[in-house]
């Protein structure tokens, strides 16, 4: 527990806070965590508590469930009513409701649905089922969409055709644009970590450049949290907007070459619906020509319902930083991490399940 414990030592915590109080003095400041770790971190530890009233900290579209809209889970469940189609898929996705179902409710009712703790396991599946088409639901940012590439190059290498991809991953510097035009004010982001040692540190320079918002890139332990908002805040004293890596043990300026090497080969970028945001250009990826026999979109015809929101979910409006999950009539009130309404309420990474869970943190 050596180098765990050590980042979370609560007299170092209350001497950060304290600092934090010191510098900022009053004046308001606005950071967003465009992370969904990051957004349990600061709700498990009391980190809202910990700072100052004018700092006010915002949950943005940082999980990959959550943005994940409407139409790719309808198009899953139009899949998994397939025969001879075996759905996989991580944990969080089986519960997401699509427009009129969700991947949970067509398991019961008899359908082929598998959780898989990796993309391994999809393509043990095909391997074992050679009579049956295996689709691997690929959601996620920068962090996930390597493995989703390994898988491809591996059943490439394999010959198995019958495995296939429903790929729905995103990129999270071009959200970062979108958000950085204003509708909700951000005097700093706190960056994904877990995205950044892929894509390094270096991606954010043109979020700084554009829109003089600073950018800090954070761990995920709580000490990690507060030193990333004590830069933030030492940005905007100075006026100096800037990239700093907090999270040096783990992120470089270039990121893992490999990985993007492998996201090169395999995806193409494209233009990619978020949940509540709309369609962000070059924000996407899809399976490249080169690779399109492994892509479910391509390789298996599907009719899929016409798409529908429900009318009460404000979901949208928290990934985008606009109101907090107290605001919205569901919360709480039907949309519970056990019946949920919404995508956020879903995942173990969800803005709303944070607040769900930790009700006594929910001071800004």
């Amino acid at each position: 527990m050596k180098y765990i414990d050590e980042f979370r030592q609560t007299e170092v915590a209350k001497r950060l806070a304290q600092k934090i109080h010191q510098l900022a003095a009053g004046k308001k400041m606005a950071f967003m965590e465009v992370c969904g770790t990051h957004t349990m971190t600061i709700a498990r530890n009391g980190i809202r508590e910990m700072l100052p009233e004018s700092i006010t900290l915002i949950s943005g579209p940082g999980c990959p469930v959550c943005v994940t809209p409407n139409r790719f889970v309808d198009t899953a469940i139009a899949l998994s009513r397939q025969q001879d189609v075996i759905i996989t898929t991580f944990g969080d996705m089986i519960k997401v409701p699509g427009s009129t179902s969700s991947l949970e409710a067509e398991r019961a009712s008899g359908g082929n649905i598998q959780i898989v703790g990796s993309t391994l396991e999809a393509l043990d599946l095909a391997g074992i089922h050679p009579e049956k088409k295996v689709v691997f639901l690929g959601i996620g940012f920068e962090t996930t969409a390597p493995t989703v590439a390994a898988s491809i190059l591996e059943a490439r290498r394999l010959a198995l055709q019958n495995y296939h991809v429903l790929c729905a991953h995103k990129t999270m510097p071009p959200a970062m644009d979108v958000l950085s035009r204003g509708e909700v004010h951000i005097d700093g982001y706190l960056c994904p970590g877990h995205v950044s040692t892929i894509i390094g540190s270096d991606a954010y320079f043109p979020i700084v450049d554009k829109y003089r918002i600073g950018c800090v890139i954070g761990g995920f332990e709580p000490l990690d949290v507060l030193q990333s908002i004590l830069l933030l805040v030492q940005q905007v004293r100075s006026g100096s907007p800037a990239v700093e890596n907090e999270y040096s043990r783990a992120v470089r300026p270039e990121g893992n070459r490999k990985a993007r090497g492998i996201l090169s080969e395999v995806f193409d970028s494209c233009d990619s619906e978020w949940r509540g945001i709309g369609v962000i250009p070059e924000s996407g990826l899809k399976i490249c020509e080169s690779y399109q026999q492994w892509d479910a979109l391509v390789q298996i015809p599907v009719q899929v319902e016409q798409t529908r929101e429900h009318r009460l979910c404000r979901c949208g409006e928290v990934l985008r930083g606009k109101i907090r999950p107290l605001e919205c009539s569901l919360f709480g009130a039907g949309c519970t991490p056990d019946t949920p309404i919404g995508a956020c309420m879903v995942s173990t990474e969800g803005t709303c399940a944070a607040y769900y869970k930790y009700q006594a943190y929910q001071k800004n």
